[in-house]
C-alpha cells in the first residue's frame, strides 16, 4: 500500500473522493482482480474494454517477457523488425477484404489521430484537397487527443479545451427512446444516418472528408446501431466520395461475437481503428487498418522519399508487436473472437433481467456488451450509477458507469457462474440505490 497519493493526478477519476476512499488493485488472473489485502473482485468490464482474453494469459506473458530479453526497442522510422511485419500479416487475415495495410500508433487516441490524418492526406493526394471536413457524431467517442474530441461528440470532454480542431460537424447521435429495452440491434432509426445528406447539403459534399463512428458507441452508454443504420452510413458516403472510419477500440477482437464489427455487421470501413484488445491490454498498442486504395494514393513520386509524414516513436515497439502476436495465439487457441456469439443470448437475457428494478429506465446490449442506463438523481447527474459502482466494488464486483449507465464488456472467457455472480450484485446494487 503506498505512504501517500498525493503526487498521482488520476486520469477521469473524482480525484479527492477516490485518495479518501483508495481502490487499489495489486494482481489479477483469469476473470478477477485482487486488492492489496488479498480480496477477490471479479472484472466485469475487462479491465477497462480490452482485456478480452481475461488476465495473465500464459502466452502473452511469455511473449512479452522473451522480447524484453531479446530486444526491448527498435527504430521504427526507415527501420524495422520482423514481428512488426509477422504481426501486420496475421491482422489483415482476420479484417475484411480490401482492409490490407496497418500502420501502428500506441492507444486507440492516437491511432484515431492518425486515421484522421490519413483521410485527410488522402484526398489531397488525389487531388482533391478541397476535402478537409471531418464529420464525428454527437455521443461519440473518439478518444482524448485533439483530433479525437473534435470528432467525439461526448460534452464533457470537449468543453474545457476550447475551439479544438476547426471544419468539424457532427451528425446525430442514435440513441431513440423507441427502441428503449431493445435486445440487440433496434428496430427504428435507420434513417438517422441520413443526417449526414443534412451536413453534405450544408457544406457540400466536396469538402467533407471523413466522417468517422463507433458501430456501437461504448464509452457512452452503449447505444447499438439500428438496423440498416450503417449500411445506410456506408452508402451515402459511396455516394458523395466521402470516407468512411470505423473506429473499433472497443468492438474489435471478438466483443460482439466477430473478429470485428465490420464482419459482424457486414459493412467494410475504408479505415478501422483499434486497440485495447489488440494487446489484450497488457502493452499499450493501437493500429489504423487501411484499405489498399488509401494505401496506393500515397505510393507516388520519388521511391526514396517519404509517403506519408506521421508515425511515433513507438510504433510497432517490439514488445506491443509480441504481446498483441502472443493475444492472437490466445484468441485462436480459445476460439474467442466468436465465443461472444456463443454467450450472447445468455448474457443477454440475464442483463435484461433488470428491466424492473429501481430506476433502470433503458437496457442495452449487443455480443458481451451491455448498458444498463438509470434514471439520474435530480440536480446530481452521474450520482446514482456512481453509488452502484461504489456498492458493487465493496461487494467484489468491478463495473464501469459512464454518466448515469452502467456498463458491463466482461472478458471473453466469462462462463454462467460470473454472469450470475455479476447480475445479483448489479441488481442487489441497484435496489439499495433507490
Amino acid at each position: 500500500m503506498p505512504q501517500n497519493l498525493d503526487a498521482y493526478w488520476m486520469p477521469f477519476t473524482a480525484n479527492r473522493q477516490f485518495k479518501q476512499a483508495p481502490r487499489l488493485i495489486s494482481r489479477a488472473e483469469g476473470m478477477h482482480f485482487w486488492t492489496p489485502d488479498n480480496r477477490q473482485v471479479l472484472d466485469s468490464i475487462a479491465g477497462l474494454w480490452c482485456v478480452n482474453a481475461g488476465h495473465a494469459r500464459p502466452k502473452i506473458v511469455e511473449a512479452i517477457r522473451q522480447q524484453a530479453s531479446e530486444m526491448d526497442f527498435a527504430p521504427p522510422f526507415n527501420m524495422g523488425h520482423p514481428k512488426q511485419f509477422e504481426l501486420a500479416e496475421r491482422l489483415v487475415e482476420l479484417t475484411p477484404p480490401g482492409l490490407d495495410k496497418v500502420f501502428y500508433a500506441n492507444s486507440g487516441s492516437e491511432a484515431v489521430d492518425t486515421a484522421l490524418k490519413m483521410a485527410l492526406a488522402y484526398h489531397r493526394a488525389r487531388g482533391d484537397g478541397s476535402r478537409t471536413r471531418l464529420i464525428g457524431r454527437e455521443r461519440g467517442y473518439h478518444g482524448v487527443n485533439f483530433g479525437g474530441i473534435s470528432v467525439g461528440g461526448m460534452v464533457a470532454n470537449r468543453k474545457m479545451f476550447g475551439t479544438l480542431l476547426s471544419g468539424v460537424d457532427h451528425i446525430r447521435h442514435t440513441h431513440d427512446p423507441r427502441n428503449a429495452f431493445s435486445k440487440g440491434q433496434p428496430e427504428h432509426g435507420a434513417e438517422l444516418a441520413d443526417d449526414l445528406e443534412r451536413l453534405v447539403a450544408l457544406h457540400d459534399a466536396s469538402t467533407i472528408a471523413a466522417v468517422i463512428v463507433e458501430p456501437v458507441a461504448g464509452s457512452t452508454g452503449v447505444l447499438v446501431p439500428p438496423k440498416g443504420y450503417l449500411e445506410r452510413l456506408r452508402s451515402i458516403c459511396d455516394k458523395h466520395g466521402i470516407l468512411l472510419i470505423f473506429d473499433e477500440v472497443i468492438t474489435g477482437f471478438g466483443r460482439l461475437g466477430s473478429p470485428f464489427a465490420a464482419t459482424h455487421f457486414n459493412v467494410t470501413p475504408d479505415l478501422m481503428t483499434v486497440a485495447k484488445g489488440l494487446t489484450n491490454g497488457s502493452v499499450p498498442m493501437g493500429a489504423v487498418i487501411a484499405h489498399q486504395k488509401i494505401y496506393d494514393a500515397f505510393m507516388n513520386g520519388p521511391e526514396h522519399v517519404i509517403e506519408f509524414f506521421h508515425g511515433y516513436t513507438y510504433s510497432g515497439h517490439p514488445l506491443a508487436c509480441a504481446a498483441a502476436l502472443g493475444t492472437l495465439d490466445t484468441y485462436a487457441d480459445d476460439g474467442l473472437l466468436t465465443r461472444a456469439s456463443k454467450m450472447a443470448a445468455t448474457f443477454e437475457n440475464a442483463v435484461h433481467s433488470l428491466k424492473d428494478m429501481p430506476n433502470v429506465i433503458d437496457i442495452r446490449n449487443m455480443g458481451l456488451v451491455g448498458g444498463i442506463e438509470l434514471a439520474p438523481i435530480p440536480g446530481e447527474p452521474g450520482k446514482r450509477a456512481f453509488s452502484v459502482f461504489l456498492d458493487c466494488w465493496e461487494k467484489g464486483l468491478l463495473i464501469r458507469t459512464t454518466g448515469d449507465t452502467i456498463a458491463m464488456s466482461p472478458p471473453l472467457i466469462i462462463e454462467n457462474k460470473h454472469i450470475d455472480q455479476i447480475i445479483g450484485t448489479v441488481s442487489d446494487a441497484i435496489k439499495r440505490a433507490a
